[in-house]
């Protein structure tokens, strides 16, 4: 990561990725079944929009480094939980195999960076 000044959480490269994946799983969720609406709908909508609303919750603790890391963690794992309804939805064929591979990838991508915000919280922590 390059040496910058921060303003907010929504300058994060993270942020924007996980604001964008969980807009896309909502629309993509528009299509599951009615009988998903209470279970694997509001699950995988709930889990991917967090991933976005912990890093903006790590923000607002980044005077506490401790505090902001395990925000992030928690984003982390959201993250995780998210990739699992990923593979529900496949397996119950709500999703594309090729759908699949694309919202892995791109979890995957938002954990390797927040894992490199959490491991350099100093850039970040006032």
């Amino acid at each position: 990561m390059e040496n910058r000044v921060y303003r907010g959480f929504r300058d994060l490269k993270v942020y924007q990725l996980s604001f964008q994946l969980a807009l896309e799983i909502f629309e993509m969720t528009k299509s599951f079944p009615k009988e998903e609406k209470y279970a694997l709908t509001d699950q995988i909508r709930r889990s991917s929009r967090a991933v976005a609303a912990i890093i903006a919750e790590a923000w607002v603790h980044r005077k506490y480094p401790k505090s902001f890391i395990s925000k992030l963690i928690d984003s982390k794992g959201e993250a995780a939980e998210t990739e699992v309804w990923i593979d529900f939805a496949t397996a119950h064929n709500y999703m594309t195999i090729e759908k699949q591979k694309y919202f892995l990838e791109k979890y995957d991508e938002v954990g390797r960076m927040l894992i490199s915000i959490i491991n350099q919280p100093e850039k970040f922590c006032k």
